[in-house]
């Protein structure tokens, strides 16, 4: 069984930096890619990053050049660390794992974080 804690949420001013984590737990072997999504009130659910074990980004256009994803396979950990804050960035933001190979083989599931509050304002 797959579980996903996040953390490193809270509250900053515009302009300020948070870095979030999220740690995989369970008996998993290789973990194909690691992203996070964020959804704002009244707004869909929309890409932020996600980064895959070959190591290549996607950023969400709204995030490029102020969020960097990273990630520590052998922790099994995600990292986002959010630079230039804007108040636009408000939103729970959840962390997802896809494609696991498991010692059972491989789980095509996706796996979701319980979600984590980042809100920006001054």
């Amino acid at each position: 069984q797959v579980q996903l804690v996040g953390s490193g949420g809270g509250a900053v001013q515009p302009g300020g930096s948070l870095r979030l984590s999220c740690a995989a737990s369970g008996t998993i072997s290789i973990i194909n890619t690691m992203g996070w999504y964020r959804q704002a009130p009244g707004k869909e659910r929309e890409l932020v990053a996600s980064a895959s074990r070959g190591g290549g980004t996607v950023y969400g256009d709204s995030v490029k050049g102020r969020f960097t994803i990273s990630r520590d396979d052998a922790k099994k950990t995600v990292y986002l660390q959010m630079n230039s804050l804007k108040p636009e960035d408000t939103a729970v933001y959840y962390c997802t794992v896809a494609g696991i190979t498991t010692p059972g083989g491989f789980d095509a599931n996706d796996y979701w974080g319980q979600g984590t509050q980042v809100t920006v304002s001054s």
